[in-house]
């Protein structure tokens, strides 16, 4: 178990130094939705854009501790291509994974079970799931726009 929490913290670390898709695009096909936690200062902002039914692209910005903005990225390179009702899927499975809720392990989540940990401190879980809450915010709106 010792050797998959240190991976774990890798893949956190990792992201949190290296980004990917980080930075906002000046698009109005975007959809952007933004979260501040007023308790921690985590402040994020994700900007999806949804064509077709799939998602082209997720960009973040924003800051806050290291689980917060790594979790942005992961969520990025996860998400980024799927289906939207996919990803709705693989957003609500990582949501009760932190939550500590019965989750389906059949989904593959990738990089995205290094949170799993995050249950045992239930300060962090908010810190975990700030950017999926937005993107799911991106989703709405985005269908909300196709209507």
């Amino acid at each position: 178990m010792h050797q998959l929490e240190s991976l774990y913290r890798q893949i956190i670390m990792d992201h949190y130094k290296n980004p990917r898709n980080k930075g906002l695009v000046d698009d109005p096909r975007y959809t952007l939705h933004h979260i501040k936690n007023p308790s921690c200062g985590d402040d994020i902002t994700i900007q999806s854009f949804i064509e077709q039914g799939v998602v082209k692209d997720i960009r973040h910005e924003g800051s806050g501790c290291s689980i917060c903005c790594s979790s942005a990225s992961v969520l990025s390179t996860l998400l980024k291509g799927k289906h939207v009702d996919e990803a709705q899927a693989l957003t609500t499975n990582y949501l009760k994974m932190i939550m500590n809720k019965p989750f389906d392990e059949s989904i593959e989540l990738e990089d995205a079970l290094a949170y799993q940990g995050v249950t045992k401190f239930p300060a962090r879980v908010k810190c975990a799931s700030i950017a999926w809450k937005a993107f799911e915010e991106t989703l709405k709106k985005a269908s909300e726009k196709h209507e």
